[in-house]
């Protein structure tokens, strides 16, 4: 016997996996979509080692695609719940809350025998590593032919039940950044002898905080990261910075990066420390097709607070996924006065947005079907 939505939230919430190991939680769902499905009416594709894909094939014509993440985050949950992580990993995105709305619609769409090809997608790794791009650099999705993407994320910042999103930039283009500085270590008695790796990264901060701003752009370089130094009466010879540039175009982050090079080459000159620049993921901005979002936004108004949120500086993988297909992506609200955030210990949707988020799929779905768009 299947698991409900919730008691599938509750379960994959407890036991968070992190990007590219979700290998307990990919057997999880395909042991309970396998349950759902008594009447033989779907495939279930593991092109990755992670992740997987589920077909509902009815007819000859085209596909239309629904996704969900299923990773979680190295974060510790400060929530004193039933279902609370018991490891040192949490579903501080929602993606416990994502996995579980895709899992209901699912069934909605078994139970009402939808006269529509779906593609079901369970993806991999959306925190870090690209797992959007992984998944169909396996030429898998070359089989189907795919018309339109769809895709929600929860959020706190709206009030539970409501959608948000706009047309065109949804979601900012990101690129993780990791750059080592490769100095010498010394006696902090006697500096002279060393090359201060840490006092390279604080310069190179310096230097990025005088360049000029557009305050009329969109535009990031944030840090969250920073490592350096072994004891304390040492001055270190190596320092790590971890960021992310982003913007509201995959060049402006690229031309960015491409500045960087010049910027540490003359920190280079002056302090004698070398560097080493790396990029890690880079995820596309996130576009939202224009003629999409006006139908739906018009539908889901008549049903629901729907709020046109312009664009957003938060990264996501899905981005790779809306520029291959015309795409809909938007937020859904948690909130019932709470708002700690996404990425914060405290996270916590109510369970009650699994069953307002598969309405609102299944709402959207209509529109598909009654060939509206």
């Amino acid at each position: 016997m299947s698991l409900s939505p919730v008691e599938l939230r509750h379960t994959l919430h407890k036991n968070p996996e992190l990007s590219f190991q979700e290998f307990e939680t990919t057997r999880l769902l395909i042991e309970n979509i396998k349950s759902l499905d008594t009447t033989g009416r779907l495939k279930i594709y593991t092109p990755y080692k992670t992740g997987l894909l589920v077909e509902y094939h009815v007819n000859d014509r085209e596909y239309i695609l629904f996704r969900a993440d299923i990773d979680a985050l190295p974060i510790k949950e400060e929530n004193e719940i039933e279902f609370k992580s018991i490891n040192q990993f949490m579903h501080a995105c929602g993606h416990d809350v994502h996995t579980s709305i895709l899992y209901s619609f699912i069934s909605e769409v078994l139970n009402r025998n939808i006269d529509q090809n779906i593609l079901f997608l369970f993806q991999p790794a959306e925190e870090s590593g690209g797992g959007a791009m992984e998944f169909f650099k396996t030429g898998f999705f070359d089989g189907f032919n795919i018309s339109k993407a769809f895709a929600l994320h929860v959020t706190d910042e709206y009030k539970e039940g409501s959608v948000a999103s706009t047309a065109g930039v949804l979601f900012a283009s990101a690129l993780e950044v990791d750059i080592d500085f490769l100095g010498l270590s010394s006696h902090v008695a006697f500096p002279k002898g060393g090359r201060n790796a840490f006092n390279a990264l604080r310069q190179f901060l310096d230097e990025i905080d005088k360049l000029p701003k557009n305050e009329n752009e969109s535009f990031i370089f944030g840090v969250g990261k920073i490592t350096s130094g072994e004891v304390r009466n040492i001055t270190p010879g190596y320092a790590r910075l971890e960021g992310t540039i982003r913007a509201l175009s995959s060049r402006k982050v690229l031309d960015f990066f491409d500045n960087l090079k010049k910027n540490l080459a003359d920190i280079k000159n002056t302090t004698g420390v070398d560097f080493k620049l790396q990029k890690g993921s880079h995820y596309p901005e996130v576009i939202v097709d224009k003629n999409l979002f006006e139908k739906i936004s018009e539908h889901l108004s008549e049903k629901y607070t729907f709020i046109d949120c312009g664009h957003k500086m938060t990264g996501e993988d899905f981005g790779f996924i809306s520029h291959k297909f015309p795409s809909f992506m938007f937020w859904l609200g948690t909130s019932n006065g709470e708002h700690f955030g996404l990425h914060n210990p405290k996270f916590l949707p109510p369970d009650s947005v699994i069953e307002k988020g598969k309405d609102i799929l299944t709402d959207i779905l209509n529109l598909m079907v009654s060939k509206k768009i």
